[in-house]
């Protein structure tokens, strides 16, 4: 087998790259539950991520690819229940990049990085020929409280589905950059530390929570029904999407459901406390469009189901094949 641009789509083939090579070689208690960072017993529990970013262009409407490795690497512990506390990056730099842009990707870095009260305490650099490119590899450390348990085992018949804002704004931008079009979509990149705190500061019973990247929101409750053994019905009217996005996505053929954010969360929290989450994601800077959009049910365990806006019920199946662009 040879490794197309579509094992790097977060879709099924993704998922078939990961189960076959990497978990079979690497299988463990911890890397099995294949939650978006790792948490592991130390001084206090811990959570681990890795993430590499290879965005082009490596700047964008409404962000770049440093303000991008910040925040994913942030909301992939933030998800996971951690307080993200310190990150690593590795620059791969080919010869020809330009050390003023070098410099605006690392400023960007240490302005999100601030905003995400986060440190950035390693790092490594190297060299290789090319074309003037940037990629930039992080891993991020953070630190679970106690009696904090978070992921999709957690999932249970009753539960809801919220997404704190519109989907495809991040994937609609960077496409629009690569096929030069002047719009006024802009990425949502953005780090989630300030809503994820307030929902747990309020006591809500989250379940689980994922950010919504590659394979967008619909590869993200596949994995969820999947991993829980429940069936996840959503509402198509109660799915935010700008309108711009949708527009745009219609003349392109995309569908919204697998357009990649970097700065929206789905969480899954107990029916009690759906609308005060929502009231809080609401409230949070990031999370104004935020939607009740869905529930857990036990019949038909691991499909994901969508009631339309016509009345009628289809499946929502994994993403297949490479969601173009690459979003990061």
């Amino acid at each position: 087998m040879k490794i197309t641009t579509a094992h790097g789509s977060g879709g099924k083939e993704t998922g078939t790259l990961i189960q076959t090579i990497f978990a079979a070689q690497f299988q463990n208690p911890v890397l099995d539950r294949m939650e978006d960072a790792a948490v592991v017993p130390g001084s206090a529990q811990i959570a681990m991520t890795t993430d590499s970013f290879v965005v082009d262009p490596i700047f964008f409407r409404g962000g770049d690819i440093g303000r991008l490795a910040v925040c994913g690497t942030v909301n992939d512990l933030l998800v996971s229940g951690a307080v993200p506390q310190y990150l690593t990056c590795g620059f791969i730099l080919e010869e020809g990049l330009d050390t003023d842009d070098l410099e605006r990707v690392v400023h960007s870095m240490q302005q999100t990085a601030q905003e995400a009260g986060v440190s950035i305490v390693a790092g490594d650099t190297k060299v290789i020929e090319g074309h003037g490119g940037l990629y930039i590899n992080t891993a991020g450390v953070g630190f679970v409280p106690e009696g904090r348990v978070v992921g999709a085992r957690q999932i249970q018949p009753g539960d809801k589905v919220l997404v704190s804002g519109n989907l495809g704004d991040h994937h609609t931008t960077i496409l629009c950059a690569r096929l030069a079009m002047e719009t006024e979509i802009s990425s949502d990149c953005a780090p989630l530390g300030g809503m994820v705190g307030a929902l747990f500061d309020a006591g809500i019973a989250v379940h689980a929570m994922r950010d919504i990247t590659r394979g967008g929101l619909g590869q993200v409750l596949n994995e969820y029904a999947k991993a829980s053994g429940t069936c996840i019905t959503i509402e198509e009217t109660q799915l935010p999407v700008s309108p711009s996005v949708l527009h745009l996505s219609g003349v392109l053929g995309l569908d919204p459901l697998f357009m990649g954010n970097e700065g929206k969360l789905c969480a899954i929290v107990a029916p009690r406390d759906a609308e005060n989450a929502l009231q809080i994601l609401r409230s949070s800077p990031y999370g104004a469009d935020a939607r009740i959009c869905g529930t857990v049910t036990d019949q038909d365990a691991g499909i994901v189901l969508m009631e339309t806006k016509i009345g009628g019920t289809r499946v929502v199946p994994e993403l297949y094949g490479e969601g173009l662009p690459r979003i990061c």
